[in-house]
């Protein structure tokens, strides 16, 4: 789990298999009714400029990063997804300026993965999840 206090190791072990399976098959299985709608929220945040590395925190909490994107419920999912991205974390002091090139380096292809920022429970960490395939 990613859950230290320390930034610089905070993509270290992102989708480690010590992840929890239930909570990964939690996120896994919401993420699938909100899927499109998070393909197309990237590709706008990557085509208007706002940044090369959108992240959508996923969370069961009230939190203050990012803008709502999809609430809970919204479509017969369990979360609440709001739309941020890399610039705002480092903002925030989430990822520190030190580990700006290692988050940006172990980034995954926007197209293809979503960068999750989970905040459910316990856990808080990074998460890439296949898009499904059409």
């Amino acid at each position: 789990m990613i859950n230290n206090s320390n930034e610089n190791a905070l993509m270290d072990d992102a989708n480690s298999p010590d992840l929890n399976q239930k909570l990964m098959g939690n996120i896994s299985e919401d993420f699938v009714k909100v899927a499109d709608q998070l393909k197309e929220a990237s590709y706008q945040i990557r085509k208007r400029g706002f940044s090369e590395y959108p992240i959508f925190a996923v969370t069961n909490n009230e939190v203050d990063l990012g803008v709502l994107l999809i609430d809970a419920t919204e479509l017969a999912n369990r979360y609440v997804y709001k739309a941020s991205y890399m610039q705002e974390f480092v903002e925030r002091k989430l990822i520190g300026e030190e580990s700006v090139l290692l988050f940006t380096e172990n980034y995954k292809n926007p197209e293809e993965f979503c960068c999750l920022f989970a905040l459910i429970g316990e856990f808080s960490g990074f998460v890439y999840v296949p898009y499904p395939e059409d």
